[in-house]
């Protein structure tokens, strides 16, 4: 990998989650708990509803409670500087310890992107325990879960320049999360981390992480940005492969290829800025999704299933149909290789969730397709769905039958991630 690759991985990973959404500033929404934490509303009585968008910030431990003794030195720790909790590995700041906006009283941060100090956030952004308690509060049964800070994503653990720590590092992550799984008694699963920048570390990983009842992978959009062949080589064939046989989906969480910040006006503040990347990063994943669809990828995986987490739905309907449009007017040359139509790729090979949304679960589910859908809440991210989760479900849901409102709260994450229930 370039030395140009190494120091932009590197300043990405500073870069991750602002420092400047960590200042002085926001503002405190006060959630009247008692009224919204009444678990799971009666009109979904017997529904497991599977929240397909969490994030489980590490904790403070995590890797050197569980590195061997040679290993302890070297592991990602937390210093505190300048008041923010961060995350090093050796002298190398990998930054903040992620979004974490619902406070230890329950009340939510607005306009920043976490509490500095981890003790000021809700336990159950990284204690088990708490975060189950926040679940049956929520009316939720099961989470899967994804990271929440720069430290254990491969691309940011390349620049280290270490692939042996950068390994052991992804190896710890993907123990602890099988760990959560037992602990929580099968209701939180972590997607887990891959060093793809080894083919045969990418393998055997991904094999040890099945062999360990694991649900899932989480991977960038764009390899090559990193200096690793893109999803056209055959360097990605074996682990696509084994992904198709065994139902190993792919996620895709938002589409963090692009910089949205690219995108908007000089001058604007914090808050305005974060507005339109927040958006830009969740409608970028129709690049995603029309990446895999013209590559040829999906006709040789035929099996493969693959989740645009964290993006919304209502987007997809356009996305889907441009590709429709693109496809006769672009890809004549392509006839022959592209075996299907986008909706068909879509139906046969994707899934999105939705959180906030009105329009999107109320006026198109059907057109999307009541088997792709599935829902979130990106606890305890900035943007989440609290308070009011049970509201907010039965206000977008609650004009479909009960066999559609199941799929979508239940039989579809369940399916896609083949959870034991």
């Amino acid at each position: 990998m370039a030395e140009s690759d190494t120091t932009e991985i590197a300043q990405n990973a500073r870069k991750y989650w602002s420092a400047e959404g960590y200042t002085e500033g926001g503002m405190i929404r006060e959630v009247d708990y008692a009224t919204q934490s009444g678990g799971l509303d009666p009109m979904f009585a017997g529904i497991k509803i599977v929240d397909t968008d969490t994030h489980i910030t590490e904790a403070p431990d995590l890797f050197t409670s569980r590195a061997p003794a040679a290993w302890k030195d070297r592991m990602p720790h937390i210093k505190r500087v300048n008041g923010t909790d961060k995350w090093f590995v050796g002298d190398r700041d990998f930054g903040s310890m992620g979004g974490n906006v619902i406070r230890a009283d329950n009340n939510k941060l607005l306009g920043r992107l976490a509490f500095p100090k981890l003790e000021d956030a809700h336990p159950g952004g990284h204690k088990i325990k708490e975060r189950l308690a926040a679940m049956d509060d929520m009316g939720v049964h099961a989470q899967i879960g994804f990271q929440n800070s720069g430290v254990t994503q491969a691309g940011s653990l390349m620049s280290l320049g270490d692939p042996e720590l950068a390994l052991k590092v992804i190896e710890i992550y993907n123990d602890a999360s099988a760990e959560y799984q037992q602990v929580s008694g099968q209701r939180i699963f972590n997607m887990a981390h891959l060093p793809f920048w080894d083919q045969k570390a990418l393998e055997t990983e991904a094999r040890r992480c099945f062999d360990m009842g694991l649900r899932g992978f989480v991977l960038p959009d764009t390899p090559e940005r990193v200096g690793v062949p893109s999803f056209l080589s055959d360097y990605w064939t074996p682990f696509l492969e084994m992904c198709d046989a065994e139902g190993m989906p792919l996620n895709f969480h938002l589409n963090a290829a692009i910089d949205p910040n690219t995108l908007t006006w000089d001058g604007f503040g914090f808050e305005q800025t974060l507005s339109v990347v927040a958006t830009m990063f969740s409608i970028g994943n129709a690049a995603t999704l029309g990446n895999w669809m013209v590559s040829g990828r999906l006709d040789r995986h035929p099996g493969l299933k693959i989740g645009l987490i964290e993006s919304g739905m209502g987007w997809l309907p356009f996305a889907i149909e441009a590709l429709e449009h693109q496809f006769d007017e672009m890809l004549p040359s392509k006839t022959g290789m592209l075996k299907k139509r986008p909706w068909q790729y879509f139906r046969d090979h994707f899934y999105c969730t939705f959180w906030f949304e009105k329009v999107g679960p109320k006026l198109l589910l059907e057109t999307i397709g009541v088997d792709n859908v599935m829902f979130e809440t990106d606890f305890p991210h900035p943007t989440s769905l609290y308070p009011g989760v049970q509201a907010h479900i039965k206000n977008v849901l609650g004009g479909y039958d009960r066999t559609v409102q199941k799929k979508v709260l239940q039989d579809n994450a369940t399916k896609l991630y083949r959870l034991p229930f």
